[in-house]
């Protein structure tokens, strides 16, 4: 056991490779189906949204796929980002357990989202794409995509969630900075946002509706694509760069994790630090457990349905296998708003499903009181999101304390909250409150699930 706080590793030790965990699975996932035909998708299917270089990636069964010297390049702006072992939180906590926790705060946007950011705006630029649409939910998906695309010379424009878009004005600045157009979604500059404010004038908007927005765009538009920050393997894939550089700094002290807890809203940050370690249990290397830590607000591991549904509001994109409150479900406004979708990644669903991983859902006064305790510790202001995982990691090592266990916690602090002081403001005057979304609210969306046989 090292006693170092901070594990950073030499450029020339970066990862050069992302990991793709389906060639480890002892199922494949479900595939995908066409939202008309329902048969699986093919490459063709999917052609008007995505590069043929990221199809290739959504549907590859190689267990490493090479990553490009441009985006390396790129990634050397912060990566490899530092590892941390949070011994002042280990020490108000009075716990034998060690926490690290890996800091993708780093990045120019500030949150791990640049990671897949970067490979997806260089993958539509190599193959022409003038424009990239996407949707943003906390606003660290739409920064990031704005900073890569101003990278590659892309145009870009985002639909970000109203209720981010007035809680993070600043957010959209900072994609503005970087040349992105943005608009509150629901927005009238669409079909589908327009159907939406049609019947609610004042809505707050979700995750699904901004998606619907982004595809209708990009779908009517030849020169341009869609980006996705979550939910399907490809940007997965590019996020495993965390776990793997993470394996290589614990080796670096002789640790190896007992438990990993990780944020979830669609999987991209769980997964990109869980599944090198999942690599390493399959193999028979640890015995580590791994727990998924979603809002009670929006729990659609603990309390969705695993079924087919659309991605989306308005049920343009394709139909996926996954864990899903139902595709036209409004969470409501809680600060984490990264972690306000329908859905689970279909991946990390089927990993779910096969009982390799767990999951929690965690209300936001303990968050929002595990991230003040952090910030006061360690110093970094987390985002709402990662608190979420903060909060599992500071029980678990109360739990240590009580049993007088010693273990290694390991998470991922995936942003930081510089533009969140509103919702921490919010919490110090006493006017958050949690909220577990209603037992019958969930059973009437999931009633408005498509209705088709597999």
């Amino acid at each position: 056991m090292s006693d170092l706080t901070k594990v950073l590793l030499d450029e020339a030790d970066m990862p050069t490779q992302w990991y793709n965990l389906v060639a480890d699975l002892p199922q494949p996932p479900p595939p995908v189906l066409h939202p008309g035909t329902h048969q699986p998708v093919g490459p063709d299917d999917l052609a008007p949204l995505f590069p043929m270089a990221l199809i290739g990636q959504e549907v590859t069964a190689e267990r490493h796929v090479d990553i490009p010297g441009a985006i390396l390049d790129i990634y050397r702006l912060w990566r490899p980002s530092p590892l941390y072992r949070a011994r002042r939180l280990e020490r108000l906590l009075d716990t034998p357990a060690r926490i690290y926790y890996k800091y993708e705060g780093v990045s120019p946007a500030g949150s791990h989202k640049t990671n897949t950011a970067v490979a997806q705006a260089y993958y539509n630029a190599e193959e022409g794409v003038r424009k990239l649409t996407s949707e943003t939910g906390a606003g660290q998906w739409g920064s990031a995509l704005a900073f890569a695309c101003a990278q590659f010379g892309v145009e870009c424009e985002i639909w970000q969630v109203r209720a981010s878009y007035d809680q993070k004005p600043y957010r959209k600045t900072m994609m503005e900075v970087w040349g992105a157009t943005v608009h509150p979604s629901p927005s009238e500059v669409t079909e589908a946002g327009r159907s939406v404010l049609a019947k609610d004038s004042a809505s707050p908007g979700s995750l699904g509706i901004a998606i619907s927005e982004a595809v209708e765009m990009a779908a009517g538009a030849p020169d341009t694509k869609y980006s996705l920050g979550s939910v399907l393997n490809h940007v997965l894939l590019h996020q495993t760069i965390i776990g793997e550089e993470a394996l290589l700094q614990l080796a670096k002290v002789g640790e190896t994790p007992d438990v990993i807890y990780g944020c979830t809203g669609g999987g991209s940050n769980f997964g990109g630090l869980s599944f090198p370690f999942l690599r390493e249990k399959l193999a028979g290397n640890n015995d580590v457990r791994i727990v998924a830590v979603e809002p009670s607000a929006c729990p659609s591991l603990t309390r969705g349905r695993y079924t087919y549904d659309y991605g989306d509001t308005a049920g343009l994109t394709p139909l996926m296998k996954m864990h899903t409150l139902g595709h036209d479900f409004i969470p409501d406004p809680i600060h984490a708003g990264g972690l306000r979708y329908h859905g689970m990644s279909p991946l990390m669903s089927h990993v779910y499903e096969l009982g390799l991983i767990e999951a929690v859902a965690k209300n936001q006064m303990e968050c929002f009181d595990a991230g003040v305790r952090f910030a006061r510790t360690e110093g970094i202001v987390p985002a709402p999101e990662p608190t979420h995982a903060v909060a599992a990691c500071i029980e678990e090592a109360l739990r240590c304390r009580e049993a007088g266990e010693e273990k290694v916690i390991l998470t991922a602090l995936c942003g930081h909250g510089h533009f969140d002081m509103g919702a921490y403001d919010r919490y110090f005057a006493g006017d958050l409150t949690d909220y577990d979304y209603p037992e019958e609210k969930v059973d009437q969306a999931l009633t408005r699930l498509p209705d088709f046989e597999v």
